[in-house]
């Protein structure tokens, strides 16, 4: 069960990634509601939206990169967080789906 939860962060965090590097010189940018402490952001991901962290890794400038989502509802919140440990939310939506997909064999390239 272990390698089935690394390959489901493993391609979480390549999606993140992806998204991350599209908005990261955004993230300072961002307005005030959307980010804050992050023990404050989690505790209302948590208590809001039953959101637990589902994956995480770390982002350009030392900042981390955590997928949060609900397996009862559905919901999904990606969220960065600074090194001085502001938490901004990047995105968030529905339909939230762990997936776990084996990567292709070697000299594959599907």
């Amino acid at each position: 069960m272990k390698r089935k939860n690394k390959i489901l962060h493993l391609g979480a965090l390549t999606v993140t990634t992806g998204l991350y590097l599209t908005v990261a010189t955004d993230a300072v940018a961002q307005n005030a509601r959307n980010c804050g402490p992050r023990e404050i952001v989690v505790d209302r991901l948590a208590d809001g939206y039953g959101e637990t962290r589902q994956s995480m890794g770390l982002g350009a400038n030392n900042s981390v990169v955590e997928v949060f989502a609900s397996d009862a509802s559905g919901t999904w919140t990606i969220t960065i967080t600074s090194p001085n440990g502001v938490t901004c939310l990047v995105a968030s939506g529905q339909a939230f789906e762990p997936l776990v997909e084996a990567l292709p064999a070697k000299g594959n390239d599907a």
